[in-house]
């Protein structure tokens, strides 16, 4: 009884560290991909680049962000998480402050890449450690909710905090919030991975996981994010056929922010609960709901009504989606896949959308039904995926 009871208090601490953890992690290292409409311009300017160049830049530190997956199959069950993230976070300090300094554009891709990789790599560590929690719906949410919540300030403050800044002030910003990530890393268990795990894991054997409804998860992953990024991606333009102006869609687009931080807000208080397969069929209604008033040229009234049930819909999926995943594995090795599937879904969603939308003259029609049809299938796959 009283091991019991000693085992509780230790267990609550232990959650609270790895939630500040995932909180001051998740908001700082998400920065360098919610900065990237404001950086855009200042690169173009100081290096002379042309949107491709531009473009690439920025897809080359997202595909590095996802692909820090790859390594960490070697590194994530035998390093202590600690030195993990102090090594890690040391390189972001590192390559952001070095950013500072390059004037040549080819190093620049070089340092950005290397600086993703550590970045991805630490997101890589947020992700197992919130399926680790006594509430991993919760965790998963304050994931969510911190990125959000920067990504809005970022937004609100950095266009006229760094008007006049060059883009290695910017950089060197980002190497400032780094450094206060060091002070969060002693707030985990450097070795609550391997001690989670049965002992023949830890001797390297592989770890048993529900094969189906694995793979099941992570194609909802994977769909969910290609259908969620390519509608995302062009959904100031659906709404022009309407006539209604950038000034008001951009209103919309911030009213549909903040209903997604709401919503995440919502889902973080919930937390881990046994209604977890309703919530997430809710969601996805709501999801598919948003799409089907898209179609045609909504007018103002139902271009907003669909761009907040969008907003409020994602971020209330995802911490259930990604809880759903972590209860099929005790190891990292399925987390660690699904931040591959996060990356490749956000990668494929905007390049699709794109081709269909061109394809058809300029409807989003196509682009839409490919979307509703994503999230359908999804919410098909997640339910398969289900523990039982």
């Amino acid at each position: 009884m009283t091991s019991t009871a000693q085992a509780a208090p230790a267990s609550i601490a232990s959650d609270k560290g790895t939630y500040t953890y995932i909180a001051v992690f998740s908001a700082v290292l998400y920065t360098v991909l919610l900065i990237a409409p404001v950086i855009a311009g200042k690169l173009i300017e100081q290096f002379a680049l042309t949107p491709v160049q531009v473009g690439t830049l920025f897809s080359l530190e997202l595909g590095a962000f996802s692909l820090a997956t790859v390594p960490a199959y070697l590194w994530l069950r035998r390093m202590n998480l600690r030195t993990a993230s102090y090594l890690f976070t040391a390189v972001v300090i590192a390559g952001n402050l070095v950013s500072g300094f390059l004037d040549d554009f080819g190093l620049l891709m070089i340092a950005r890449v290397v600086t993703s990789l550590a970045a991805g790599s630490i997101t890589v560590i947020i992700l197992t450690l919130s399926g680790k929690t006594s509430n991993p719906s919760r965790a998963f949410g304050i994931f969510v909710v911190f990125q959000l919540a920067m990504g809005a300030l970022i937004l609100a403050v950095f266009p006229a905090l760094f008007a006049s800044a060059g883009v290695a002030a910017i950089y060197w910003t980002l190497a400032g919030l780094a450094v206060l990530c060091l002070l969060v890393v002693k707030r985990i268990d450097g070795e609550a991975l391997r001690a989670a795990l049965p002992v023949s894991a830890r001797a390297g054997a592989p770890e048993r996981v529900p094969v189906l409804r694995a793979a099941a998860g992570l194609a909802a992953v994977l769909l969910f994010y290609v259908a969620l990024s390519g509608v995302w991606s062009f959904i100031a333009q659906i709404p022009a056929g309407s006539g209604i102006d950038l000034s008001a869609t951009s209103l919309v687009l911030s009213l549909a922010t903040v209903a997604g931080i709401v919503s995440a807000l919502v889902a973080t208080a919930l937390g881990e609960t046994p209604r977890r397969k309703l919530y997430l069929v809710a969601g996805y209604a709501g999801m598919a709901l948003s799409i089907a008033l898209l179609f045609g040229a909504p007018a103002l009234i139902r271009f907003a009504i669909a761009a907040v049930i969008f907003k409020f819909a994602w971020t209330f999926i995802l911490p259930y989606l990604l809880s759903t995943l972590s209860s099929l594995s005790s190891g990292g090795h399925l987390m660690n896949t699904t931040n591959l599937m996060i990356g490749t879904g956000f990668s494929i969603g905007p390049i699709v959308s794109g081709a269909l939308i061109q394809s058809g003259g300029g409807s989003f029609t196509g682009m839409l039904i490919f979307a509703l049809t994503g999230v359908l299938a999804s919410c098909a796959f997640v339910l398969v995926a289900q523990r039982r």
